[in-house]
């Protein structure tokens, strides 16, 4: 017996009620699956993080499910909202500067005087949101610093009875986490590479938007510890030949790999396969380690990088 609970219409209540209730709820979204709480309940989120192991210092993101909440939850302008309505719901955050010092907001953003925020593209994500009536803060459904999680089963197995719910909707689509754009500043930064692009948030903005690694003793929005979407085994990335003993993820054509994230070198692909075969290669008892082929550092390809860098980085 698992704390997975299909979706459907009592499940939803369910779920929506557990939140309202100050519990944990796991949940689909676009990108991977999230650890929920109610961000108005600093103790519910304090959950949060006592759950993942994660510090208190590293802020977590708000989800809203519908974009005329933003003005009443954050500072916005005309710059801000536009991106909102043009990119949401999708795989974007936005940091932008808290509307007043609500305390009860603090533990989600970490004491910082801004708030990360998103409207996920998800029906379920979506649906608990409305349902539960408040924003919900959700990062990563997974042990901190260990890979995220893209199915209900990930989220059991990485955090098992410490969620109360997990609702099961089947595989998240992206596969990686969302992009992370400074808003507070005249120039948009991207604080973490993420499930929408550079190049498409360049085309659509027609300015060139920089790429900030942040402090990671310090950070100011999700994803910026040097260490972070770790396995078990040891991973080398860049790799072209493995090993003896590396179980090899590919990319493109590498015909040798036991894995290959996109035969066909398709970025989007790789990307949704990325932290499932991570995951994957590192159950296997056999290898002592783990291998990554090149992927390219443009489109999706950042946000890859981003993640086996981060992966891969020996403390």
């Amino acid at each position: 017996m698992t704390n997975i609970y299909e979706y459907n219409e009592a499940n939803m209540e369910k779920a929506a009620q557990t939140i309202k209730n100050g519990g944990l709820v796991a949940f689909p979204t676009d990108t991977v699956y999230g650890l929920g709480a109610d961000v108005y309940n600093p103790a519910a989120v304090a959950g949060i993080f006592s759950a993942k192991g994660r510090p208190t210092f590293d802020p977590l993101i708000s989800h809203i499910a519908e974009i005329d909440f933003l003005p009443e939850y954050a500072v916005t302008d005309s710059r801000v909202m536009d991106l909102a309505r043009h990119f949401w719901p999708g795989p974007l955050t936005f940091v932008l500067k808290r509307k007043d010092r609500n305390h009860a907001l603090d533990m989600v953003c970490s004491g910082l005087p801004n708030i990360a925020v998103r409207m996920p593209d998800h029906p379920i994500a979506l649906e608990l949101i409305k349902k539960s009536g408040t924003p919900i803060a959700a990062p990563s459904a997974n042990k901190f610093k260990s890979i995220s999680p893209t199915t209900a089963h990930h989220v059991y197995n990485s955090l098992g009875d410490k969620v109360d719910m997990i609702l099961d909707g089947g595989r998240c689509a992206v596969g990686v986490e969302t992009t992370i754009i400074d808003l507070t500043t005249k120039e948009i930064v991207i604080l973490r590479a993420g499930g929408l692009s550079r190049e498409t948030l360049e085309a659509y903005t027609g300015e060139k938007i920089a790429l900030s690694n942040g402090n990671p003793d310090k950070p100011s929005a999700p994803g910026q510890l040097l260490k972070h979407y770790a396995p078990s085994h040891k991973l080398r990335i860049n790799v072209t030949t493995p090993q003896e003993g590396e179980f090899y993820i590919g990319f493109g054509d590498t015909p040798n790999a036991q894995l290959n994230l996109s035969p066909r070198g398709d970025l989007r692909e790789a990307a949704a396969n990325l932290f499932a075969y991570l995951r994957f290669a590192d159950q296997q008892s056999n290898f002592s380690g783990i291998a990554i082929a090149p992927v390219p550092e443009n489109d999706l390809g950042l946000a890859i990088n981003d993640r086996i860098r981060r992966a891969s980085y020996a403390e």
